[in-house]
């Protein structure tokens, strides 16, 4: 159990980055959305114990982690939002370099090492320089460094960056398996990374969360707030300079949108059950 108690933090003399924050968290995926600069990563370095929080604290299986962090490290799997590789050696030597730094015993990290490599499915060039790789394949290093020591609490910092759809979808469906019995914080701005993973949401904005829930009870919250409508091509700029569009589609006869609004925009729009992007928007708007 992870349980955030009235988190704040700010640099120096400055203005808190977040504060107020209190979470209590079991085993399950909780999504982390907000914009970016809305704190997200600041909290993930408090979780990961590389910041400590100025007010409050984070309790891991009941121990304040500021005061006792080894007891979270032995138990965590982090990847940071910037990750870095020495870029001289191959896939394979930085996963047993950072296995022996994370203290794995000798005798399991060559097959520990292969096993997450076949996870994130780059066991056909894990002989391959690091330099060498695409930006999508060192964030596949990263998913598999950060779960090396089979975590118990899992922390993404936006994992998807630099992944190309196909890989994208093989990350949520990696996702989906390492749930279960241990605990997954995936911090992203994109809805569509938790849309299909996600058991709880976690939204913020300027450092404070303005919802928590499950997926659900955010839909609930958007529901006859999201409309269907169809105008000509020629009027989509003017209808995004009046309303919150969450989505357009061009078909023959214009252009279909999906309108975040009280009210219906026009006679002819239709009240449609929203989407979890919608309903993101919604709160958005809220806020």
């Amino acid at each position: 159990m992870l349980q955030i108690e009235s988190v704040a933090f700010r640099y120096g003399k400055g203005p808190d980055v977040i504060a107020g924050l209190n979470l209590d968290l079991h085993p399950g995926i909780l999504g982390l959305l907000g914009p970016n600069g809305a704190g997200k990563s600041t909290l993930l370095r408090i979780l990961a114990t590389l910041a400590r929080p100025s007010h409050g604290r984070v309790l891991w299986q009941g121990t304040d982690i500021a005061r006792e962090p080894n007891k979270l490290r032995q138990d965590l799997g982090y990847l940071p939002q910037d990750f870095g590789v020495y870029p001289a050696l191959s896939a394979r030597e930085f996963l047993h370099y950072v296995a022996a730094v994370k203290g794995l015993p000798a005798a399991s990290i060559t097959a520990r090492v292969e096993e997450c490599l076949a996870l994130v499915g780059l066991s056909d060039v894990s002989d391959k320089p690091l330099g060498n790789f695409s930006g999508g394949m060192r964030q596949r290093v990263g998913i598999a460094q950060a779960l090396l020591n089979d975590p118990k609490l899992l922390i993404l910092d936006e994992p998807t960056t630099g992944l190309d759809p196909t890989e994208r979808l093989q990350f949520r469906h990696l996702l989906t398996d390492l749930a279960g019995e241990r605990l997954v914080v995936l911090s992203t701005h994109i809805v569509s990374d938790v849309e299909a993973s996600a058991t709880m949401l976690a939204i913020m904005a300027r450092g404070k969360f303005h919802f928590q829930g499950t997926p659900q009870e955010l839909l609930n919250r958007a529901k006859g707030n999201i409309w269907d409508w169809t105008i000509a091509a020629d009027c989509l700029a003017s209808v995004r300079s009046q309303h919150q569009v969450s989505n357009s589609t061009r078909l023959p006869e214009g252009i279909r949108v999906r309108i975040v609004a009280a009210e219906a925009p026009a006679p002819d729009a239709l009240a449609v059950q929203p989407s979890l992007e919608d309903a993101y928007m919604y709160l958005s708007v809220q806020a």
